[in-house]
């Protein structure tokens, strides 16, 4: 790895445990304003207290919410977009550029790919650039995959998902964030599956059982994942520093889910 990427990786990962909590803050373009991201520098300032590694956004997050003060946080720039008001809202089309991030003062980027859309060719074709032009300047890529399309009826079937994330590795991506399989085993093969490039799991829908997606993390951590890359789970619970503080818990103190909702406290 160069040397200009592992540095930048390490702004990403814990050094130590070579895990990592990213919270995506990208739903803007693709959703609106949704509740918690009103205030950008307030959520980054909540998720960066509670421990997190990394948050990932749009361009106008670093002008908006990275960093002023307060502890440090990792930067990842998402290079990709579409929006809910498109007849077409798979099909995602880069809106920025490594050079981008670079002049942002980013720690990494990111892209997401729709696999089975009918615009899948123009999304692997830009995932092919831009890993490119991320190996050129030694910048990390993400690549977030899910399998989306008219050929899938099921977008978390254990087998499509280890398609995706197979597909990310083989095509230049550092780290390759896909849904979670839904148990420890089906998982385990989508990791090893993936040549050691670090998978991040997603977080799906918002869920309002803590416990539950506590569980979830837990068990993918146990199925060899590297953390997680979670949005609205995140930053629309009623806590988010504290949630923040109970991922760390177990991604990277591997404590269990009692420990990590015991010391979240009466949240």
């Amino acid at each position: 790895m160069q040397v200009g990427k592992a540095i930048r990786m390490e702004r990403i990962f814990n050094r130590n445990t070579r895990k990592s909590i990213v919270v995506p803050m990208d739903h803007g373009v693709s959703a609106g304003p949704l509740a918690g991201l009103e205030d950008m520098a307030r959520t980054v300032d909540e998720v960066a207290e509670g421990g997190a590694n990394a948050v990932l956004g749009h361009k106008g997050l670093v002008r908006s919410g990275h960093r002023q003060s307060g502890r440090d946080v990792g930067l990842i720039l998402h290079l990709s977009s579409s929006t809910g008001l498109s007849p077409t809202p798979n099909h995602k089309a880069l809106t920025a550029s490594v050079e981008d991030a670079i002049r942002h003062g980013a720690d990494g980027v990111s892209l997401h790919l729709n696999l089975g859309d009918a615009n899948e060719a123009d999304m692997l074709m830009d995932f092919g650039r831009v890993a490119r032009d991320a190996e050129r300047w030694g910048m990390p890529l993400l690549a977030m995959i899910y399998g989306r399309g008219p050929s899938i009826p099921n977008s978390l079937d254990p087998g499509v998902i280890a398609h995706c994330a197979r597909v990310g590795a083989e095509l230049g991506a550092d780290i390759v964030k896909v849904p979670y399989t839904g148990d420890v085993d089906s998982f385990a093969h989508v990791v090893a599956s993936c040549c050691g490039v670090p998978v991040l799991i997603a977080g799906g829908p918002k869920s309002d059982a803590t416990e539950d997606f506590l569980r979830m993390v837990s068990d993918a951590m146990k199925a060899g994942a590297s953390g997680l890359s979670v949005g609205r789970n995140i930053f629309q619970h009623k806590s988010p520093r504290r949630l923040v503080s109970a991922l760390t818990c177990i991604v990277h103190a591997g404590l269990s889910v009692e420990q990590a909702l015991q010391s979240m406290g009466d949240v």
